[in-house]
């Protein structure tokens, strides 16, 4: 069941109360400008700036052949990016997507240099491993614990849940006065045609900005790369239990990435 508990007055105050966008095509997700009010926002950068220049070892390669560094958000702790760790901010999600969710949270600031590669459509319907029980109300869960977050690989001894990735966030921060031709977009896609195929809608790295949307076979996107710039956003999943998503979809809908 989705969360109905009131979300508390210091995290609504965060928010910048604007208009959510929801979208059907090329499948269904909800786009934002201005998620939150400025002065919170302009922290959210500055935090983002200082890890990613005063902590540089904390950013390792996102994946072979993707051309992004992350740095985990639970590293990054006691400071300003733990509200994308909280419970308020899990439960706004979860309602805005209309998936419910149980409580654990993955998730890391992303990088890309100038004039990094494209990537490839994907579509985040992928496996992840968490450890303990399911969190209770109010509660965030975080992977680690000894159990690899991707293949659920830990000791024998160490218990852990398979669970699926059931909702994408994108959100868009330190990329400064973006303007159209400066390339590092998030395109999305009606299919997975081809090798590269024709994005459906593209979405700018605007500060401030986010997409949200349900992981699902149709849910293609990818980072269209050619960026004159740095392009940084925070990306984060809420999850699902596996046999749920293997119920709507089939397990062979489940894939790695």
């Amino acid at each position: 069941m989705l969360s109905e508990a009131p979300l508390p007055r210091w995290f609504v105050d965060l928010l910048a109360h604007r208009r959510w966008i929801r979208r059907t095509k090329p499948f269904p997700h909800v786009y934002v400008r201005d998620v939150f009010v400025a002065e919170f926002y302009r922290r959210l950068a500055a935090e983002f700036e200082r890890a990613h220049t005063e902590r540089p070892e904390l950013f390792a390669p996102v994946a072979a052949g993707y051309g992004a560094s992350g740095a985990g958000l639970s590293e990054l702790r006691n400071g300003p990016l733990e509200v994308f760790l909280s419970r308020a901010w899990h439960d706004l999600i979860e309602r805005v997507a209309g998936v419910p969710a149980t409580g654990d949270v993955e998730g890391s600031l992303h990088h890309h240099r100038p004039g990094s590669p494209r990537g490839w459509p994907h579509h985040d319907l992928s496996p992840a491993w968490f450890p303990g029980p399911e969190p209770g109300p109010g509660a965030i869960g975080l992977p680690g614990g000894d159990i690899d977050l991707k293949t659920g690989e830990r000791p024998a001894d160490v218990p852990a849940r398979e669970l699926v990735r059931a909702v994408a966030v994108l959100f868009y921060l330190g990329n400064g006065d973006w303007q159209p031709g400066d390339g590092g977009e998030t395109a999305l896609f009606a299919d997975n045609a081809g090798s590269s195929p024709e994005p459906a809608v593209v979405v700018p790295p605007l500060d401030n900005s986010m997409i949200v949307f349900e992981c699902t076979p149709r849910s293609w996107h990818t980072f269209l790369g050619a960026n004159s710039t740095a392009r940084s956003s925070v990306v984060m999943w809420l999850h699902r239990p596996r046999q749920q998503a293997a119920s709507r979809w089939g397990g062979d809908r489940i894939v790695n990435w």
